[in-house]
């Protein structure tokens, strides 16, 4: 897929989890990486959709891509900011 233009360092799927936990997931995935390194979050459709990347980015992360997989979930590209 040449829509991948990052290095991706890591990756957490949060499909098989619900709200609140989608979140708490990707925030632990994220404080295990370095500032400036790059994580996938792979999640569903819907809540996870509206709410993960909001609250990432309300901790101060950078999201650089939201991508639809086309199979009901989305793929975020987030990177690390501050530590």
């Amino acid at each position: 897929m040449a829509d991948l233009e990052y290095n991706i360092d890591d990756s957490v799927d949060i499909t098989d989890v619900v709200c609140p936990t989608t979140f708490v997931k990707a925030k632990v995935a994220l404080e295990e990486l370095d500032e400036g390194q790059i994580l996938a979050v792979r999640m569903n459709d819907g809540e996870p959709v509206q709410n993960v990347p909001r609250s990432i980015k309300e901790e101060g992360h950078q999201i650089l891509k939201l991508l639809n997989n086309e199979d009901g979930t989305f793929t975020l590209i987030v990177k690390k900011v501050g530590d």
